[in-house]
């Protein structure tokens, strides 16, 4: 199995074990020694184990939790770290997700997850005989 193999695979576990509301399984994806961190969107930056772990214990007690389902992952690995870039499907939503991996213990665990929302792209707006674009940023 390659380094980007395992990488996906784990993406795939981390999503798996919220759908199944599986906190052991979620306890065991996340770095133990290395520094970690969280951002759900519309919350303020989560760090270190105890903090991440608690919330993702917090979001999968909620009776109102949304299935979510990640969609278009790309892989890009950096010697012993690796970024997973996605878009994770809420209903009728969709979110930008990071979830950030690093090597520890000869295993890839999670140190970082962020996800937010994605703006709705906007029409172009007529402006005289000329038509205006929506300026994208990098």
């Amino acid at each position: 199995m390659t380094d980007q193999d395992a990488v996906l695979a784990q993406h795939q576990a981390f999503y798996r074990a919220f759908a199944l509301r599986d906190r052991p399984a979620m306890e065991a994806l996340w770095a133990e020694k290395l520094p970690v961190s969280c951002i759900h969107p519309g919350w303020a930056a989560l760090f270190g184990r105890e903090a991440v772990i608690a919330s993702w214990g917090d979001l999968m007690q909620s009776p109102a939790m949304p299935e979510i389902q990640a969609r278009n992952e790309r892989v890009t690995l950096y010697a012993d770290t690796a970024l997973v870039l996605c878009e994770e499907v809420l209903g009728g939503a969709v979110l930008a997700a990071a979830n950030l991996f690093v090597r520890e213990n000869g295993a890839w665990r999670l140190a970082h997850h962020q996800a937010g929302p994605v703006a709705e792209p906007r029409a172009s707006v007529t402006r005289g005989s000329e038509e205006s674009k929506p300026r994208l940023l990098h």
